[in-house]
């Protein structure tokens, strides 16, 4: 019997990651399943000495766990990069955010702006800082807890402007999506993948690795909102 491959993704890669694994299943005969989590937990528990085969996360937090012994840096492969969009309830009145000058008019006039605990979410309150807004929105920032999608707050009315990954915010019922951020204030996120330093399928997990940073898998990307890196 094939052991299973078992991986652990932030939420941003969730549908894609499954995918690919699924993809690469039938492929090679190898069993994968990704169980997903807010990136900032994923990482906890990585850090924590939870083993999984292979660990897909934000760039910069695959380093941080390689630095720290848990995953092995010369098996770290870049599978994407992935923007951020804006999106409000469905139905709702769509303001103008085709530049950085009019998305910031959109969120001065946001009765509640929603974002992410992830690193885009991080970036996003420095944009704020940097427009000299974050006084004037901070008591309107819902920031939407660990796994859970900022679009459900939007479609429940808990806030009225959101923002996340592209990929998390296709698809979800009760939203309509604006588009990603202008490329003046684009936030873009690489997201990486490696094995750990305790892997007990090292050959299989380098193959997985290999073929989530193929060219093959490039429409896949592409279909969830983000581009090969």
């Amino acid at each position: 019997m094939t052991a299973t491959l078992q991986g652990v993704c932030s939420m941003a890669t969730r549908a894609l990651l499954e995918e690919l694994a699924a993809a690469h299943s039938q492929r090679a005969g190898t069993p994968v399943a990704f169980v997903a989590m807010g990136g900032v937990e994923a990482a906890r528990r990585v850090a924590a000495g939870e083993v999984f085969d292979v660990v897909a996360l934000a760039s910069d937090a695959i380093d941080g766990l390689v630095a720290a012994g848990r995953l092995d840096g010369a098996g770290k492969v870049d599978l994407a990069r992935s923007g951020v969009a804006v999106a409000v309830r469905a139905g709702a009145q769509r303001p103008d955010i085709s530049t950085g000058g009019a998305l910031r008019s959109a969120v001065l006039a946001a009765q509640g702006i929603a974002y992410s605990t992830g690193p885009s979410g991080v970036a996003l309150v420095a944009l704020f800082e940097r427009w000299g807004i974050a006084d004037d929105v901070r008591g309107r920032l819902v920031q939407a807890p660990p796994g859970v999608p900022v679009g459900s707050l939007l479609a429940r009315g808990e806030a009225a402007l959101g923002f996340q990954q592209l990929s998390e915010l296709i698809g979800v019922e009760g939203i309509d999506l604006l588009g990603p951020l202008s490329a003046d204030v684009q936030i873009t996120t690489v997201f990486s993948a490696a094995p750990s330093t305790r892997c007990a399928h090292p050959k299989a997990a380098r193959a997985l690795l290999e073929f989530m940073a193929s060219a093959e898998s490039a429409p896949i990307k592409r279909r969830y909102g983000m581009e090969p890196a």
